[in-house]
């Protein structure tokens, strides 16, 4: 059978050996707690099913999709702009209904750059970024973020071959994998950069209403004429516990947003109509079933968060995301730390060097299990290091 050479030079996906091992485990009996993957276990709101349930009773909804998503939807994805950042979205024009951001995110590469072209993606970033470049015969630039710097972006590190290069800019606040947060004045800076060098600015903002301690979430869109050169991805998934219902949204300048919706036309025919329509009210609600799920997120942060410094880990406090990002204790690599922290306490955490190699020395943990779990994490971690483990 015949495989493309772009399909051959695709690393394994790290998630999944990982997730091979666990098995495994498990089948020998081990209590494996797994923080390797960002996927909420709490449930959807119950507002959200039933609208579903309604909807997908109606015959109507089981008709394809119109290509760039139903009406309710983008007019509720409009609404929650408005209301939210002040921003103000053409439904028509700028707003574009996805199967959840993931797709957005590959499918906007395939459609705005050519091959060979380069794209600028962050490190440590989402390992998506980089796969969809390789798939779209693109060249990836890693632009560097590091602790010292708050992982905010430094663009004076770009080479001016890179900027002069570059079709594309990814950044994505609140951080997967770092948990790293940022103010406007980020996207400000962003959007001049953008300007100066003629470079679009992708936004990835799946994780805007898990923010904790009276932080908000700026949008990229809230800078001045940023619609001139940007675009941002949403995503139901993390806010509303919505990831297997795959619906999201990207936003912003009309002529990127045209392209991927071109792109998709010859792909895909949008999502099932039902979903669309209980996600638009999802959008439309007092988002009161968001706050209660980001508190018992807090919750779960704080004491994972204090459980690693008592343990001896350097680690930030995060204010967004569903991740905690902490270095790893000395005389490992990322990688020798996560594969030994599973083979002798029972947990999956993914190796920084799966986000870039600014990664190395740290660990990714998803913040999605209880906390009577998250205190096992922490005893067990506690263990492991009296074995020996620490520096």
């Amino acid at each position: 059978m015949y495989v493309s050479n772009k399909v051959k030079e695709l690393p394994p996906y790290l998630f999944s050996s990982f997730q091979k091992k666990k098995q495994e485990l498990i089948a020998n009996g081990v209590d494996v707690i797994d923080l390797g993957i960002g996927a909420p276990d709490l449930p959807t709101p119950k507002f959200i099913i039933d609208k579903l349930c309604e909807e997908a009773q109606n015959p109507s909804n089981h008709r394809y999709s119109p290509y760039d998503g139903s009406a309710e939807f983008r007019e509720a994805v409009a609404y929650y702009y408005e209301r939210r950042y002040g921003v103000r979205l053409d439904p028509d024009t700028e707003i574009l209904t996805l199967i959840g951001s993931k797709e957005g995110i590959a499918n906007l590469i395939q459609a705005a750059i050519n091959p060979g072209d380069t794209v600028i993606i962050p490190d440590p970033g989402y390992p998506a970024y980089q796969t969809a470049v390789h798939l779209a015969g693109g060249k990836s630039v890693y632009l560097p973020l590091d602790h010292q710097h708050d992982y905010i972006p430094m663009f004076d590190q770009l080479s001016d071959q890179d900027r002069h290069a570059a079709k594309l800019l990814f950044l994505n606040y609140p951080s997967n994998p770092t948990a790293a947060t940022a103010e406007l004045n980020t996207f400000m800076e962003a959007i001049t950069f953008g300007e100066e060098n003629g470079i679009a600015i992708v936004h990835d903002a799946a994780y805007d209403l898990v923010t904790f301690d009276g932080y908000k979430a700026p949008s990229i869109l809230q800078v001045p004429n940023a619609k001139e050169i940007a675009v941002e991805f949403g995503s139901l998934s993390k806010s509303f516990n919505m990831t297997g219902w795959r619906i999201g949204y990207v936003v912003g300048n009309k002529t990127l947003i045209q392209a991927l919706a071109t792109l998709k036309s010859n792909i895909d025919t949008s999502q099932f109509l039902a979903i669309q329509k209980a996600a638009a009210i999802a959008l439309r609600s007092d988002l009161s079933g968001v706050k209660k799920h980001t508190m018992i997120v807090k919750e779960r942060m704080e004491r994972m968060y204090h459980g690693l410094v008592e343990a001896g880990f350097d680690v930030q406090k995060p204010k967004g995301s569903i991740f905690i990002w902490p270095r790893i204790l000395a005389g490992y690599t990322s990688a020798a730390f996560a594969e030994k922290l599973l083979d002798e306490a029972g947990i999956i955490v993914t190796p920084g060097t799966a986000f870039g190699p600014s990664g190395e020395g740290y660990i990714r943990m998803a913040l999605s299990v209880p906390v009577e779990r998250i205190d096992e994490v922490i005893r067990r971690i506690k263990e492991f290091n009296r074995k020996g483990v620490s520096s």
